[in-house]
C-alpha cells in the first residue's frame, strides 16, 4: 500500500477539497495523511478514513509563523515513512521539497489559487517579493502537478513551462433536498478575505430587498463589519461563522441566491475558479458571479449564473433585485443547476486524481 502525505497550513476541519482528494484516495487502497495547524480554536478531529495530524506553534501570523511551521513541518516528516509527498500551495513547498530529495520519493504541488497572484500579497510589495522569489525557485522543481482551474494551470505553463493537471474543486453529489424558499436571502460563503468585493457588495445592500448570510470567515472581518456599520445595513447582513462542509452544504439549500463578487486586482481572482461556484450549484442556487474568464467558459455551457460586467454597488443591486423578482429567469437557472450536478461532482472529478496517482507510481 503506497503511503502519500498532505501537507496544509490550515486546521483540517473546513477543507472541503483536502477531505475529497484524501478520502478518494484512502478509498482506493493509499494509506494517506493528511497534515496541518493546530490552531488555538481548532475543533477535535472527527473520524476520517485517512490519517491526520495536527501541528502546534508558538507564533500564530506572519512571517515567524510560516518560518516555524516549516520547520516543524519538515521535522515531523523527517522521521514518518512516505511513498509520495504532496505540498499544497506555496505554505509548504520549501520543506516537501526537502523531504522529497531526502528520502528520494516523487513530489507533487496542488495550487489551491495563484498565490502570487492574490490581492492580499500582491498590495504588499515586500510580502509578494518573497513569495514570487520562493515560487520561480521552486515550481519548477515539481513537474508532477495539478490545479483547482484551466487558466492557472495555463499560468504555470507560461510562467514554468509545468504541466499540470487540473482537478477542480467540485462537491460530492448528494440528494438535494427541496426546501422552503420563502425567505429569498442572499448567501455568501467561503473565505471573507481581501479581495472578495465586500467594498462593492455591502453598500449594494441598501438597495438589495432581502438579508445577505456570511457563512465564513477570514482576515477581511474587521473592515468588513466596519462597512456594515458605515453603510447603515445591519439589519441586512448576518453572520453565521464558520460551518462545518456537511453542515454548509445542508444549510446553503436553504438560500435563495448564491453570491459571490471577487475583484480583479490580482491575477488570482481573475483566473480562478473556486469551490464556491460549484456548491452553489449543487445547492440548487442561481448565482450572481462576475465575468472573468472561467466563471464565463462554465456559465456559456451550463447557463447557471447572471454574470457581472462591473462591480458598481449599483449594478450588483440591479442585478440582485431583478433575479429576486425575475421567476421566469430564476427557475431557468435553478433547473439549470440540477442538470449540472449530474455532471460536476466529485464522482467524476475524482477520476482524475486517481488516475495521476496511479501515472505517479507506475513511472
Amino acid at each position: 500500500m503506497k503511503r502519500i502525505y498532505f501537507t496544509v497550513t490550515n486546521d483540517l476541519t473546513y477543507d472541503q477539497r483536502m477531505q475529497r482528494i484524501c478520502t478518494s484516495l484512502a478509498e482506493n487502497g493509499y494509506e494517506v495523511t493528511l497534515v496541518g495547524y493546530n490552531k488555538p480554536t481548532s475543533l477535535p478531529f472527527v473520524n476520517k478514513k485517512y490519517k491526520q495530524k495536527r501541528i502546534h506553534c508558538w507564533f500564530l501570523k506572519g512571517k515567524s509563523f510560516y518560518t516555524e511551521y516549516n520547520v516543524r513541518l519538515f521535522l515531523y516528516l523527517l522521521f514518518k515513512k512516505m511513498d509520495a509527498i504532496c505540498a499544497i500551495d506555496l505554505d509548504t513547498i520549501v520543506p516537501c521539497l526537502n523531504i522529497s530529495r531526502w528520502k528520494k520519493i516523487p513530489r507533487v504541488y496542488d495550487a489551491h489559487e495563484l498565490f502570487t497572484g492574490l490581492k492580499e500579497v500582491v498590495e504588499r510589495p515586500v510580502v509578494h517579493k518573497v513569495w514570487t522569489k520562493v515560487e520561480q525557485r521552486i515550481v519548477p522543481k515539481y513537474q508532477n502537478g495539478y490545479t483547482v482551474g484551466e487558466a492557472i494551470a495555463e499560468e504555470f505553463k507560461k510562467r514554468y513551462g509545468v504541466n499540470y493537471l487540473t482537478i477542480r474543486n467540485i462537491p460530492v453529489l448528494t440528494p438535494l433536498e427541496e426546501k422552503s424558499k420563502t425567505n429569498k436571502y442572499l448567501l455568501y460563503q467561503g473565505a471573507v478575505n481581501e479581495g472578495r468585493g465586500f467594498e462593492y457588495l455591502i453598500p449594494a445592500m441598501q438597495w438589495v430587498n432581502t438579508k445577505l448570510i456570511i457563512c465564513g470567515d477570514g482576515n477581511f472581518m474587521p473592515q468588513l463589519k466596519k462597512l456594515i456599520k458605515d453603510f447603515n445595513v445591519e439589519d441586512k447582513v448576518e453572520f453565521k461563522g464558520m460551518m462545518k462542509p456537511e453542515e454548509l452544504a445542508i444549510f446553503s439549500q436553504s438560500a435563495y441566491i448564491g453570491i459571490a463578487t471577487p475583484e480583479n486586482k490580482g491575477l488570482n481572482q481573475y483566473l480562478a475558479l473556486p469551490n464556491k461556484f460549484f456548491d452553489y450549484i449543487h445547492a440548487g442556487l442561481p448565482q450572481i458571479n462576475v465575468n472573468y474568464p472561467e466563471y464565463k467558459k462554465m456559465n456559456d455551457q451550463y447557463d447557471v449564473a447572471i454574470l457581472l460586467n462591473d462591480l458598481s454597488p449599483e449594478n450588483i443591486a440591479e442585478k440582485i433585485n431583478n433575479l429576486l423578482e425575475d421567476n421566469v429567469i430564476y427557475s431557468r437557472l435553478r433547473e439549470n443547476c440540477i442538470k449540472a450536478r449530474f455532471e460536476l461532482n466529485w464522482q467524476n472529478e475524482e477520476k482524475i486524481l486517481l488516475n495521476f496517482y496511479q501515472s505517479l507510481f507506475n513511472n
